[in-house]
């Protein structure tokens, strides 16, 4: 829903091709990837613009801002190497125009089938049964864990100085419960 501004000249301010350039930049510039395409990029452009107009206050401060970093880079944003271009969006980075690009860029951005599959995710599980047959199992890229130790290995000290427990027996004793009421032991005692 459209919320009408207060003066109709700012219901009017629109959102050019040049400005999709810009904030294409802007967010290329924010979330460097070198191995993502163009494509989740521009898409995610598009999703901020979408948003943008659905409100005249985001649309308003998408336009001021995105004019306020050509300000500041003395020229057009889009002519700027990297490296002056991220000094430029610090410092904007406490603005809402900013702080309304970089929502929605995170939520929209690593949300692309394309980005996932960039960065070798395979997406969601549940539907498919879950991780466990689905990913926990694929680990391919990092090595076999060594689970058993061979006899007379001597193991990496974790805490020098800690008494070394003489056996490997493990003996646990029953803790009575925190909780309020007869156990189900005694429940069954007070029914006899």
């Amino acid at each position: 829903m459209v919320f009408p501004a207060k003066y109709p000249s700012l219901n009017a301010t629109e959102l050019t091709d040049e400005a999709r350039s810009v904030l294409i930049r802007v967010i290329r510039v924010a979330f460097p990837h070198e191995s993502f395409p163009d494509g989740p990029y521009e898409r995610t452009a598009d999703k901020i613009l979408d948003e943008a107009q659905e409100s005249t206050w985001f649309r308003v401060q998408l336009t001021q801002g995105l004019l306020s970093l050509g300000q500041l880079a003395g020229g057009d944003f889009r002519d700027l190497p990297d490296e002056q271009a991220l000094r430029v969006l610090r410092r904007v980075e406490s603005t809402d125009f900013f702080g309304f690009i970089r929502r929605t860029t995170v939520l929209n951005l690593y949300d692309d089938e394309e980005v996932w599959e960039t960065l070798g995710y395979e997406g969601p599980s549940f539907d498919k049964g879950g991780y466990v047959h689905r990913g926990f199992d694929d680990l391919d890229w990092l090595p076999e864990p060594r689970i058993d130790y061979l006899p007379g290995e001597v193991l990496e000290e974790i805490a020098p100085g800690a008494p070394v427990p003489t056996s490997w027996t493990i003996t646990t004793q029953a803790v009575p419960g925190n909780q309020p009421g007869a156990t189900s032991a005694q429940g069954r005692e007070a029914r006899k």
